[in-house]
């Protein structure tokens, strides 16, 4: 698939022998599986900034919100020598047109939840973000990020590269026509996705295209896309995807038989009560799309909004 995915990771994951320790934390899921889709750019906050191979353990000391990088047994504050790098290093990011982030979890400097920060009082709390991280996020606030420990959860794997592939069609949508006329079109072929994680984003998002003629492209466009990815990094449960599911099955009232309605009902209620998978009904939808050339349907990316080779869709 063309042009190319960027996708932003802890060079660790990769296989690089970068940590503290001088090894590696290598996830083949990332290299071999999606690195079949994703071309990668790895950064490794410590090295880049200057800390050797092997280096002394680093923790987050201070307030979660503020924290600062000192070294666990000499105490050497690099909170500084980091922030001065993380500036340069996101100017760099910010050149590389990224559309994802998968950073390296507990980690003082990737760590995207949960990671421990060290006071006097008490045991370290888990409420910190590592210091390149946090500011990633800041600086790009719409560019879908995880860690690679949660995309082991199906559901929270299937969202992040969901988000990614939405963010991949919404460039090239702008790439491709940046008027409002495009916008519409967009808009309509995302319907179904929307209303899977959120029918209020997707009505608020409907109103802001309605009025887009009032505002100012850049305006518009911007907003779109903010509420695009607010909107899909909200969970798709498996009510909200039955809700869509029936919802499609509604555009072919005249052309199923009863025998095959009566299918993919069955399927849709086995998929509602866990005892298959969501691809089962979207693959007979998808049948039927195809059997009774639904043109509408056919441009839903709902119904194949990543590639089906990563089997995401298997396993929620």
């Amino acid at each position: 698939m063309q042009p190319t995915i960027k996708i932003g990771v802890s060079s660790c994951l990769l296989g690089e022998k970068v940590r503290f320790d001088g090894g590696h934390k290598h996830d083949r899921y990332i290299t071999g599986t999606l690195g079949k889709f994703f071309t990668y750019v790895p950064v490794c906050p410590e090295t880049e900034c200057g800390l050797g191979i092997p280096r002394e353990a680093m923790r987050l000391v201070g307030l979660a919100d503020n924290p600062r990088l000192v070294t666990n047994k000499t105490g050497i504050d690099h909170t500084e020598r980091m922030q001065t790098w993380v500036e340069k290093r996101l100017d760099a990011l910010d050149r590389e047109n990224l559309y994802g982030f998968i950073f390296k979890k507990d980690s003082p400097s990737s760590g995207l939840h949960r990671v421990r920060v060290y006071s006097d009082k008490g045991p370290p709390a888990r409420t910190g973000r590592g210091i390149f991280a946090a500011a990633f996020t800041r600086r790009f606030p719409r560019i879908p990020v995880e860690e690679e420990g949660r995309l082991h959860d199906p559901g929270l794997r299937e969202n992040f590269i969901e988000r990614i592939f939405a963010l991949r069609r919404w460039r090239e949508a702008l790439d491709e026509k940046r008027s409002l006329g495009g916008l519409v079109a967009f808009h309509t072929r995302e319907k179904l996705l929307l209303m899977a994680h959120s029918q209020k984003h997707y009505r608020q998002m409907g109103r802001l295209v309605a009025t887009g003629k009032t505002m100012a492209a850049a305006r518009l466009y911007d907003d779109y896309e903010t509420s695009l990815m607010e909107a899909l990094h909200l969970k798709a449960t498996v009510s909200k995807h039955t809700n869509v599911l029936m919802h499609i099955l509604g555009y072919f009232k005249k052309q199923l038989s009863g025998d095959e309605k009566q299918e993919v009902l069955s399927v849709i209620d086995n998929y509602r009560s866990g005892h298959l998978p969501l691809i089962v009904p979207v693959t007979l939808l998808n049948h039927f799309v195809r059997k009774y050339r639904q043109p509408y349907l056919s441009d839903q990316t709902y119904l194949q909004p990543h590639p089906l080779e990563l089997a995401l869709r298997n396993h929620v």
